[in-house]
């Protein structure tokens, strides 16, 4: 899912680029690696400032780096549609 959404150009990938991106409103979902730096995870988190952006932390770096073909820890989605799509398949536990 990711990969294809990475293909598509529907995401956003890097710790900067994605903070960035939440203060502009313009994402759907948030992929963060399970073993990100405890810094940078709660700088993104912080970013947020209650917005209702889920936030997904069931992956490791190297899991989200597979899937998108390039090292990333911190990914986020620009569509809807991928984002639900992700957030249906990990609830059913794919």
């Amino acid at each position: 899912m990711l990969g294809l959404a990475t293909r598509a150009r529907k995401t956003v990938s890097g710790t900067e680029l994605v903070i960035g991106e939440i203060k502009k409103g313009k994402l759907k979902c948030i992929i963060i690696a399970s073993d990100l730096a405890e810094n940078s995870h709660k700088e993104v988190l912080a970013a947020l400032n209650d917005r209702p952006i889920p936030v997904v932390d069931a992956f490791s770096a190297d899991e989200i780096s597979q899937a998108v073909g390039k090292r990333r820890k911190v990914l986020a989605l620009t569509d809807q549609g991928f984002a639900k799509a992700l957030l249906a398949k990990i609830k059913e536990g794919v």
